[in-house]
């Protein structure tokens, strides 16, 4: 199963990637973890992304789409991957089309999670993590037992910064101006399931599943 992720900043793709990995058997390819191996393993091109990193910059589309081609290539690959915050623009988009061309890979499905902007802001602004052990709780949605109290190491839950109305409208805005397009492109291509991400988590993968079918 070869599949691209999309969805706006807290559409619960993070959820539902994890689903699927354990429901597909398939390796989960995210563009930060990608950054982050190679800046840990000092290759080339992860020495190249830190510099742009480093100065705040966004990591250049070329740049990008090497080092997620390079992992594409990679043996767990072969039999199926799913593609999470890449592509981000038409251009990465164009790159990983010539790139499965080349290699005669066929795409099975881009799934397109969609969520209303105003239920994304309560979504994040809910958010709670917790430091120390990373587990994520939302206020609302999925609380934790205790108040404020983690419930796997009963550590504090504290808000990240950018969790708040305005830093997430501007992110919803970023996506919807770069990454908006490329469900006009996999529609013309015949790829796309578009899946109501309003709904309880386990409906969402439930539409999933079956938009994989």
């Amino acid at each position: 199963m070869k599949i691209i992720l999309l969805g706006p900043p807290g559409a619960g793709k993070g959820t539902q990637a994890a689903n699927i990995v354990e429901k597909y058997n398939v390796p989960h390819i995210s563009t930060g973890d990608i950054f982050r191996k190679n800046i840990k393993e000092g290759t080339e091109l992860g020495k190249k992304a830190q510099e742009y990193i480093n100065q705040g910059k966004l990591v250049p589309d070329e740049l990008t789409c090497g080092l997620v081609a390079s992992r594409l290539s990679e043996p767990d690959c072969k039999d199926g991957f799913m593609l999470d915050g890449f592509p981000r623009n038409i251009f990465q988009a164009e790159y990983l089309d010539k790139y499965l061309s080349e290699n005669n890979v066929a795409l099975d499905k881009v799934i397109n999670i969609e969520v209303d902007s105003k239920l994304l802001i309560d979504r994040a602004c809910g958010r709670r993590i917790c430091k120390t052990c990373g587990a994520t709780y939302h206020v609302q949605f999925n609380p934790s037992k205790k108040e404020g109290i983690c419930d796997v190491c009963d550590s504090a839950l504290t808000q990240r910064p950018d969790d708040n109305e305005e830093t997430v409208s501007h992110r919803i805005e970023i996506y919807l101006s770069e990454t908006k397009p490329l469900v006009d492109y996999y529609t013309k291509k015949g790829v796309i399931a578009n899946i109501n991400g309003n709904q309880d988590i386990s409906k969402v993968f439930e539409d999933i599943k079956a938009a994989l079918a």
